[in-house]
């Protein structure tokens, strides 16, 4: 049975986090909230935790996932930022603002689904951003559900759906829901991926 621990979504217990990077370490799947719905956490560095991630999800190969970070400094883990990048993130983060940027040669291709540009942001959550900054790296922020599902805000919606799958959901209560977080490229000049709860039109301005 999955395994649930109630935390504090302003002051998550540091034994609930402990708990959950054991999880991760092991190559387990933890379910966590972010300031948008739950996500899915795995530890990146570990190449059988990434294939039960694919096969729980039903993801396509092609699909990258996407990461969440403690801080702007731990993102250079994973992701090489400019200027833009570091403007971007100064304005949003955190927040529902994710940026796709070069990643590093260390970062799983898997998870890149073949490619070299990571996607990451830093939520405005603290039980997200601690638990990334308790296990070390940037953690898989892909949305808790099975592929072609609705995402789940809540921990009920989790279990229900993902049975026993995951190893361990850290109920905060309900997310926030509604938009997912804004995705936006500046390899060729701003572009963007998918709109969100960020408005195009601030990320522009923010640019200029």
């Amino acid at each position: 049975m999955t395994g649930v621990i109630d935390v504090d979504p302003a002051n998550p217990e540091p034994a609930a986090i402990q708990r959950a990077v054991q999880i991760l370490l092991s190559g387990g799947i933890v379910a966590y909230p972010t300031d948008t719905l739950y996500g899915l956490a795995i530890d990146p560095r570990r190449p059988d935790a990434c294939e039960r991630l694919f096969a729980l999800k039903g993801r396509e190969a092609g699909m990258p996932v996407p990461f969440i970070a403690a801080s702007l400094e731990q993102v250079n883990q994973i992701a090489i930022f400019g200027d833009g990048e570091r403007r971007l993130a100064r304005a949003f983060w955190p927040g529902p603002l994710t940026i796709v940027a070069t990643a590093r040669p260390s970062v799983s291709r898997r998870l890149l689904a073949g490619g070299s540009r990571a996607a990451v942001r830093v939520p405005a959550h603290a039980v997200a951003q601690a638990l990334a900054a308790a296990l070390g790296t940037p953690i898989s922020s892909t949305s808790a559900n099975r592929s072609g599902e609705p995402p789940a805000s809540a921990s009920d919606a989790i279990r229900s759906s993902l049975g026993d799958i995951v190893d361990l959901v850290l109920d905060a209560g309900p997310a926030p829901g509604g938009a997912p977080s804004t995705i936006v490229d500046l390899l060729d000049g701003p572009r963007l991926i998918r709109a969100g709860a960020v408005a195009w039109e601030r990320v522009l301005k923010s640019l200029e």
